[in-house]
């Protein structure tokens, strides 16, 4: 078995107006010196395999197909072999 952990993020080129609305919170509450704030997300789950490429692929291929918006977003995973003990 392998857990994932994904990030997914809005590309540099594609407005964030969450993160815009985060930054104007936060002046608000006297952070003048925060910039460029960008909001994604993180997703951790786990693959039910014994085969790192197969779980990888599979990481992979949920991303592409339901976790990221491919026009807008961008992401990167890692994938870890958890022990039986």
């Amino acid at each position: 078995m392998f857990k994932a952990t994904v990030i997914v993020k809005r590309r540099p080129t594609i407005l964030d107006p969450q993160g815009k609305a985060v930054e104007q919170g936060a002046k608000l509450l006297g952070f003048n010196n925060v910039r460029n704030t960008r909001i994604g997300k993180f997703i951790e789950f786990f693959v039910d395999t014994a085969d790192k490429v197969k779980a990888e692929k599979e990481v992979r291929d949920y991303c592409d197909k339901l976790l990221a918006n491919p026009i807008i977003e961008d992401f990167e995973y890692q994938v870890e072999e958890m022990n039986n003990d």
